[in-house]
């Protein structure tokens, strides 16, 4: 893969999704089902820069190495995730994916049955954050591996 330009560069362009994610990142959701939400979406995306950013920070916040692998797999994992998180990460496909008939409405009963309508607008807002991020850096080319999250955190 050659390296594209650098948006990095561009500060005053990029403010304003800087300051989006700092906002989005304090919406009172749960920082591991946040995690496991961005990993989801840079999967299905395939960004490579924010897979490897979101799995160091995940593992930074204490997510465990079982969860993180299995995360492709969580439908066929319900001991491992919660219905919360089960819920997230259905909500995070169907929005990440939307296709010609947009979110489904199971997967907006299930997601409404385990979040208040103000969780669930800051996890779609979330959603919309991470999948902006990701087609950034997938047109950029962000080359991966070399994020270092900030410390070791609590989860």
């Amino acid at each position: 893969m050659s390296k594209r330009l650098s948006f990095m560069k561009y500060p005053q362009a990029m403010k304003p999704l800087f300051d989006f994610s700092q906002g989005v990142h304090e919406s009172g959701l749960e920082r591991p089902l946040v995690e496991l939400v961005l990993m989801r979406a840079s999967q299905i995306n395939g960004c490579a820069f924010c897979m490897d950013m979101h799995s160091k920070d995940a593992r930074a916040a204490g997510e465990t190495e079982q969860r993180l692998y299995m995360l492709p797999g969580w439908r066929e994992a319900p001991s491992v995730y919660s219905e919360r998180e089960s819920a997230a990460l259905g909500w995070t496909e169907a929005v990440t994916r939307l296709g010609e008939h947009g979110v489904p409405d199971d997967v907006y009963d299930r997601a409404r049955a385990s979040f208040s309508e103000e969780e669930l607008v800051g996890l779609t807002v979330i959603i919309g954050m991470i999948n902006t991020w990701n087609r950034i850096n997938v047109a950029f080319q962000t080359p991966a591996g070399n994020y270092k999250p900030a410390a070791k955190q609590a989860a």
